[in-house]
């Protein structure tokens, strides 16, 4: 991206929100830390609205991608973005990074399809609550409804000491909302 300040970014990235019918449902929480969940995801033009709606609102959220991604030009303006490379797999310890990575700053907010692939999935990863939970941070559910072209926000959700039961009560939230491919 040409050097350009990032409100002028802003403008055009507003620009293109407006003239592509989509729009945004809530309110952003003025809260310093937080795990920003995003279903349902099954389609890449999730990432493509989802960094279009980032930028148009000036909104500093870091995200997770696979490392494959990070490569060459791509890379680059991923990182520019927020992106965070993730290396995948057993072993890794990615809550432990992302919690260290909370624990350092004294504002971030972390953006994670808790799906973990655009495929329809039975039971969803459950790192986002694990970080969000050793981090002490609250969920900021946000999802993607296609039909009505709507990006929006719930309430935030403090996890609690059940997992699954909070996990549960997340995934219902969503299931009114509709991706470009499926529910969730």
């Amino acid at each position: 991206m040409p050097h350009y300040p990032a409100r002028a970014w802003r403008k055009l990235f507003r620009a293109a929100v407006h003239a592509s019918g989509w729009r945004l449902e809530g309110e952003l929480p003025d809260v310093p830390k937080l795990v920003l969940t995003v279903a349902p995801h099954s389609s890449w033009w999730d990432g493509v609205w989802g960094l279009l709606f980032k930028v148009a609102l000036g909104a500093d959220i870091a995200f997770m991608a696979k490392r494959e991604l990070f490569r060459g030009p791509l890379g680059w303006l991923l990182r520019k973005l927020g992106g965070v490379p993730v290396v995948r797999g057993a072993g890794c310890d990615v809550v432990g990074q992302m919690v260290a990575r909370f624990r350092a700053r004294e504002r971030l907010w972390l953006g994670i399809e808790p799906e973990g692939t655009r495929k329809a999935v039975q039971k969803w990863k459950s790192g986002f609550w694990y970080i969000a939970r050793q981090a002490g941070v609250p969920i900021l559910p946000a999802y993607f409804d296609y039909p009505r072209k709507v990006i929006g926000v719930g309430p935030l959700f403090r996890p609690g000491d059940d997992r699954d039961a909070d996990i549960a009560a997340l995934r219902a939230f969503y299931a009114p909302f509709r991706g470009k491919h499926r529910g969730v």
